[in-house]
């Protein structure tokens, strides 16, 4: 076991000894870690790092360089063309500043760090928990979604690489939505067990990308058994015997703390009067201590003096929404002017400095801390920040936290109010320490008599208060009006406002099979290319038209049946948000049915929902901003297994939580509900809807939303095409008056029917979503995105999709002459099955993810 380095104690003994770890691995490890204990049911040991710049005042330089030096090693390893394409991802709070370094290091890197803060009017593109954490939840909260987009490398930077479990998630969560190539994982120290050194290789063959690993130092700590319960404890006791005399587990002021691998100049004689070490005995005593009530400090203490840095206009005072290399270049402008003002406010004689950051806000105050050192002669500077992380402080020359300053959190935390720390300041003998926060944090608890300032006056004869601003992405000040017919759609202008931007120039059509191939192998996202439409022949046409004939009727008790349960149950004017496309023509005869039946002339927008990326965030806020959300119902043309139905509940639930706009309800009103995935249809019975017949043509020549973040922007609303060309083949409003022609014969019917499902127990049961589990794994599919249930879903596959099979319930009869056709046009088998609870069921073919078929025509060939 290594437990000294150089001169000094090395800052694990204490908790080594008693506890009986080992670290084990390169040498310098003991110069880059120390070790703490911290109350948490997964892990009691914390290994605390001495060039991070959070737990430890270090030199500025020291904590740059670290950061900088393995951002060169990735230049390095990637090469300079695909450095230059290389982005950088960050963890919160602990690497927030690490990873911003990583990228200064790389040189042209954009950056963008996870945090656990949200922020309003921003839409999160992605997040993770952490699950050893003490608060786990991260947020990826870009202004600019393409930043992880791209083609090129993602760096991934985090102050320690342990069970590898964090990094491996947040690849697997990104790779799903925006796939690429490599990935470069980066920390200042691996400490994985052997039995986790295997998974990364593992990890990257079963994503099909490269993943490599570069870290300062490596090795692991090797735990005995028990260790875990003998950590609590210890930790329980000394608390307890903290407790016992009437205060906290908080060390107050103490002695410097050994650093490395520059330690700081003061030694233990230096100490500022009247400060004393103390021991876990004495922690009763000391100013900041643990709980609601803290001691008023030990002596008066002056007013902390505010600096104004003059920070540049809407320059990000971090990587919360991104960090180019245009904003790079502009910090780096601006800094000299900024730290001669800080130096200016520092009081005459002041030979140490502290300057401390605050939890994620990492960079902005290191780059300062760095500036000043080099600038302020004979100044010794330090820097660390405040964390969310309680670690029990112990005053021990072999224990990396002396002492502990608490305070309550200052920044409207959205897990709610709660206590956070400063480490190995008090008693570390400052003549002045400068705070920096951002200024969603500079609020009256930063001031308050128990806050963070009042605490530090009561260990330093100075405070100064620096504020940056808080970046927050500008919203658009208006968003573009729908667009309507006839300049986009068939639609009448009045029947229907497209909420989409128009992509009709943009070749988007990709082959079907090259596209699936893509889909499936994880290359490509459906959303961001179109399946080339589909011409259809002239026999197929003609049975269009005899199913219409025979089911208008049908369709139409279904469209007032469902539209009258909204009125009944939603609102009685409520706004039409049909789901684009399938459910804008429903949402059309919806609409018709209203106005027809109740003289009601009510608003009808269509919305693009993409599965994996949720709802139009900005279709959303401008229906929030023209209409009461509340009002709002959104309309699709049916159920399959549900999937979307989910998509939408989740994406509200987001939106909610981005941008603090509150009132829509999430549950879909559909025509056909065969799947039992919501309470509002006009029928649970899986029959041929004729609008699932075609695509564009019955759709008002609309194609299916495209999202692809070089084509949509941050304020842009999703894409779509308008096919003009193919208005000879258009019956999207012969579909509409043939269904509307049977209003007047269905009235008395319709009410019955909707008396009778107001009165009945609608409660979804997910049934469908059961048989899809069943159907995937019966034959071998292992992947329930690969079963398309329902009539209306098999005609899709079977049009947009390569078809593997169809499944039909025995006994199916007209509802199904279309599919039968188009399988026979398509080579496709159908199959007849005794138990099926929809019609038919459509199986993608499942080549590119697990194989072709076996001779059996069910079990799938790896």
């Amino acid at each position: 076991m290594i437990n000294a380095v150089n001169d000094g104690e090395w800052s694990g003994t204490w908790v080594a000894e008693r506890l009986g770890l080992e670290l084990m691995g390169d040498d310098e490890l003991t110069e880059l870690l120390g070790l703490a204990l911290r109350r948490n049911p997964k892990r009691a040991h914390l290994l605390v790092s001495n060039v991070l710049g959070k737990h430890v005042p270090q030199s500025p330089s020291v904590v740059y360089g670290y950061g900088f030096a393995l951002g060169r090693r990735v230049r390095e390893l990637l090469g300079a063309e695909e450095a230059g394409e290389a982005v950088v991802l960050g963890y919160a709070e602990t690497a927030t500043g690490l990873g911003h370094s990583v990228a200064d290091g790389i040189g042209s890197a954009p950056y963008l760090h996870s945090t656990r803060r949200p922020v309003t009017g921003v839409t999160a593109a992605g997040g993770f928990e952490e699950s050893h954490s003490h608060a786990t939840s991260h947020l990826l909260l870009p202004e600019n979604p393409a930043l992880l987009a791209g083609d090129g490398p993602l760096v991934l930077v985090d102050d320690e690489f342990s069970t590898g479990n964090t990094v491996l998630n947040t690849i697997r969560d990104l790779h799903g939505r925006y796939p690429r190539g490599r990935y470069v994982v980066v920390a200042l120290v691996d400490m994985r067990s052997a039995a986790d050194t295997g998974r990364l290789e593992e990890f990257a063959r079963e994503i099909g990308a490269g993943v490599d690993l570069v870290a300062a130092a490596s090795g692991t700590v090797r735990l005995p058994e028990g260790v875990l319960e003998k950590g609590q404890e210890l930790v329980a006791r000394y608390e307890a015997e903290a407790a016992a005399r009437g205060g906290s587990s908080t060390a107050g002021a103490s002695g410097p703390v050994p650093q490395f691998p520059a330690p700081l100049k003061g030694r233990s004689d230096e100490r500022p009067q009247g400060a004393r070490a103390l021991t876990a005995d004495a922690w009763a005593d000391s100013p900041g201590a643990r709980g609601t009530a803290r001691p008023a400090p030990t002596r008066p203490h002056p007013a902390v003096r505010r600096v104004d840095l003059i920070w540049p206009r809407d320059l990000p005072d971090g990587g919360r929404h991104g960090f180019t290399p245009g904003h790079r270049a502009r910090l780096e402008a601006a800094l000299p002017a900024m730290v001669a003002r800080l130096a200016d406010a520092l009081p005459d004689g002041a030979r140490r400095v502290h300057v401390l950051g605050f939890e994620e806000l990492m960079y902005a105050p290191l780059r300062l801390a760095r500036e000043l050192e080099q600038v302020a002669q004979g100044v010794e500077v330090r820097y660390s920040t405040t964390t969310r992380s309680p670690v029990l402080a112990v005053d021990d020359p072999g224990y990396a936290i002396r002492s502990r300053i608490a305070f309550p959190a200052h920044d409207d935390p959205a897990d709610g109010p709660g206590e956070r720390y400063a480490y190995n300041v008090a008693g570390a003998g400052f003549d002045a320490v400068v705070a920096v926060v951002d200024s969603a944090a500079d609020t009256p608890e930063l001031h308050a008599p128990d806050g963070l300032l009042a605490q530090l006056a009561a260990h330093t004869p100075h405070v100064l208060l620096a504020v940056v601003p808080s970046y927050v992405p500008e919203r658009p000040s208006m968003l573009s009006e729908p667009l309507r017919g006839p300049a986009f759609s068939s639609y009448a202008p009045e029947e229907v406002g497209w909420l989409l931007q128009d992509l009709s120039d943009v070749t988007l059509e990709a082959p079907t099979e090259e596209r699936e191939e893509a889909i499936q192998k994880g290359g490509a996202h459906y959303a961001e290319s179109l399946p080339v439409e589909y011409q259809p022949s002239e026999q197929y046409q003609e049975l269009f038209h005899a199913a219409l004939g025979t089911t208008a009727t049908r369709l139409a008790q279904a469209v007032g049946a469902v539209t009258e349960l909204v009125l009944a149950e939603r609102s009685p004017r409520p706004v039409l948000v049909s789901l684009a496309r399938a459910g804008t023509p429903v949402g059309v005869l919806m609409r018709r049915w209203a106005q027809f039946r109740h003289g009601l002339d009510l608003p009808h927008y269509a919305v693009s929902i993409v599965r994996g990326r949720g709802i139009d965030a900005n279709a959303l806020r401008w229906l929030a901003a023209h209409h009461d959300p509340a009002d709002v119902v959104f309309v699709d043309g049916w159920t399959g297994k549900g999937a979307i139905t989910r998509e939408l509940a989740d994406a509200i639930e987001e939106f909610e939580a981005s941008d603090g706009i509150t009132g829509f309800d999430p549950e879909i009103a559909v025509l056909a509900d065969p799947g039992s995935c919501v309470r509002t249809y006009g029928t649970r019975e899986d029959f041929l809807i004729p609008s699932a017949c075609l695509n564009s043509t019955v759709s008002g020549l609309i194609s299916r939303t495209v999202l692809r973040a070089d084509l949509v922007g941050p304020h842009d609303f999703h894409g779509a095409k308008f096919y003009r060309e193919l208005a000879g083949a258009d019956v999207s409003v012969d579909f509409l008056d043939a269904v509307s022609a049977c209003f007047p014969e269905l009235t008395e019917s319709v009410d019955a029917q909707a008396k009778e499902l107001l009165s009945a127990d609608r409660a979804p049961t997910w049934e469908g979503w059961a048989a899809v589990e069943r159907i995937s794994e019966e034959y071998g599919i292992h992947d329930v995105n690969l079963v398309k249930p329902g009539v209306g879903e098999t005609t899709r596959v079977l049009l947009r999709r390569v078809p593997w099979k169809i499944l039909a319930r025995a006994g199916a009869g007209a509802d199904l002459d279309h599919v039968r056709l188009l399988a026979e046009q398509r080579g496709v088998p159908v199959e007849e099955v005794g138990e099926l609870p929809y019609t038919c069921v459509g199986l993608i073919h499942p080549r590119y993810t697990r194989g072709a078929t076996g001779a059996d025509g069910k079990a799938v060939n790896v």
